[in-house]
């Protein structure tokens, strides 16, 4: 019997001969991303350091300068494109599906981080990007935003950059609408329940033969909002269904809190509990796919039940910010390439563990070929 990546490898092969090119609109936000490394012992200059690699280590660093100071230095290793929303957009663009952007960039040009991405894609920038150190551990990552510009994201602010007209027609287009990071987006939900009340009412009927429009969603870590908010803004996403299939999408932490806020037993690592709570969570919000992905593997659950794989997990990864968003975009590409769950599921940790390799987007290509070393 072929295994999972045998069965992804071959659906993959065969939908690619047949997939029609599809179009994206995603947003809406914008983050210049520095990724640095914690020291904790120099030795000489430029990367003659032992670096912190595990955040009890950190941790207990910050927590032994309580009540006296300390200096801990950033070493960094690089600035890049962030934010949930570029990510997921920029790796949907290496597999080739057409993307139109909204969201803070830069203006009245994008910043130079965007700058190649915005050459590949449609961009519509609503403003300055917000900016995070993204500090790596081998077990985790601590995320320092400064996110003061994404309180100016509105759909009037939409509206007022794009065109209202304009803005109407590419979510009319759009086989996939992608809209994440809730959870910093102060206006987000206003956005939610304009979108559903007003704009979404509006559009024309999808053309005849054309595959029914896809919304996908991210909360992105909703740990500093209250859980009225966050149930608030999880019924206004299963209101989102009768415009097109819903797909949420959660890593481990926000697959328990949001378990949490309605109150479902919490899930663990484990392949059953993984199984259970997406399951439970796509009932209790009535939308077609929830996709629960901690680091290690990654479980979805449809009308029809659920499905799980294991993740190919890295030990020693390259970079890690922006993994939960590859996986989301491979997840994403393999519905729109009309892949069955598992295919989704697999193209997704598929998609996270080639980029945690190389820190490059896998193109469809890349991703047989990962698939391949892998049957």
């Amino acid at each position: 019997m072929l295994n999972f990546h045998a069965r992804a490898l071959a659906a993959l092969r065969s939908a690619r001969l047949s997939a029609p090119a599809c179009r994206a609109l995603v947003g809406l936000d914008g983050f210049v991303d520095t990724i640095v490394t914690p020291v904790g012992q120099r030795t000489g200059p430029g990367e003659a350091y032992t670096p912190i690699t595990h955040i009890p280590d950190f941790a207990a660093r910050i927590a032994a300068a309580a009540g006296k100071s300390t200096n801990l230095e950033l070493y960094p290793v690089m600035d890049k494109l962030g934010g949930n929303g570029p990510i997921l957009a920029a790796a949907l663009l290496a597999g080739g599906t057409r993307i139109t952007y909204v969201g803070p960039l830069g203006r009245p040009a994008p910043h130079p981080v965007f700058q190649d991405f915005a050459a590949r894609a449609e961009v519509v920038s609503l403003g300055e990007p917000a900016t995070t150190i993204a500090v790596e551990f081998r077990d985790g990552k601590v995320m320092l935003g400064q996110l003061r510009t994404l309180e100016d994201i509105t759909l009037q602010r939409i509206d007022a950059v794009m065109g209202a007209d304009r803005f109407r027609s590419e979510l009319a287009a759009a086989d996939l609408v992608a809209l994440v990071n809730w959870t910093m987006i102060p206006h987000m939900s206003a956005i939610f329940s304009g979108l559903v009340e007003t704009v979404l009412p509006g559009l024309p009927p999808r053309a005849a033969g054309t595959p029914a429009r896809r919304f996908f969603f991210d909360l992105a870590d909703p740990e500093k909002r209250t859980r009225d908010d966050l149930r608030a803004a999880l019924r206004w996403i299963g209101r989102f269904e009768p415009f097109g299939a819903v797909t949420l999408g959660l890593n481990l932490k926000e697959a328990q809190q949001v378990a949490a806020a309605l109150g479902l037993p919490e899930p663990d690592k484990d392949e059953a509990s993984l199984r259970a709570a997406s399951a439970a969570i796509r009932t209790a919000l009535g939308v077609a796919v929830v996709v629960v992905h901690p680091r290690e593997s990654a479980a979805c659950a449809t009308a029809e039940g659920t499905c799980w794989v294991p993740g190919p997990y890295c030990e020693a990864p390259v970079i890690t910010t922006g993994a939960g968003d590859h996986f989301n975009a491979g997840f994403c590409q393999g519905q729109l390439l009309g892949l069955d769950p598992e295919g989704c599921l697999a193209l997704g940790v598929c998609t996270s563990g080639h980029y945690v390799r190389t820190a490059v987007s896998p193109t469809l290509d890349d991703l047989e070929t990962f698939l391949a070393n892998r049957a």
